[in-house]
């Protein structure tokens, strides 16, 4: 079995006074939300043989987005889901793509993450970004495929944290 997003950096000390973002559940496509690999092949979708995460996908992901923040965030302060907190806003993320793609049987496969980021407050749209990893996989073997998941995941979550940084605010107090 196999995971991804170990990062084990160090965290990042945030002012008292950072924008505080509530992590909302993370949407995965349905093909994805298990522990499962998604190997894609023009219009053909199967699992890849033998080749499983330690745990569904979208629970691995949120870890490992959690501790992006944790490590790389300079001015917010991630509020996961367990923490039953409210912050100032919203980030929720939808996965839209989460697999290995193959030009034709056998090739060697590039991992492709589409996700879309939206900062809300309320029910308001404060930003709203999609963001695309494209990482080819060196060899068609497992362990290569998982170390180009592993690097999209980390690029992925790294650019989700400093897009979250450059346009979270705090909210007004009442």
């Amino acid at each position: 079995m196999y995971r991804f997003g170990t990062d084990t950096g160090t965290a990042t000390t945030l002012p008292i006074n950072a924008p505080s973002v509530s992590l909302r559940l993370i949407e995965f496509p349905e093909a994805a939300q298990t522990d499962r690999l998604l190997g894609v092949t023009g219009s053909q979708a199967a699992y890849i043989a033998g080749a499983r995460w330690v745990t569904p996908a979208p629970s691995l992901y949120s870890d490992s987005l959690e501790a992006a923040f944790a490590n790389q965030a300079q001015r917010v302060r991630l509020i996961g889901g367990q923490e039953g907190v409210r912050g100032d806003q919203t980030l929720d993320i939808d996965v839209q793509t989460f697999e290995a793609r193959y030009d034709a049987p056998g090739s060697v496969p590039t991992v492709v993450l589409t996700a879309r980021a939206r900062l809300m407050r309320d029910r308001d749209i404060l930003a709203e970004q999609t963001f695309t990893v494209r990482q080819p996989a060196t060899e068609n073997r497992l362990e290569t495929i998982v170390e180009a998941f592993e690097t999209a995941t980390r690029d992925l979550n790294s650019q989700i944290v400093g897009w979250t940084d450059a346009n979270a605010t705090v909210a007004p107090r009442n």
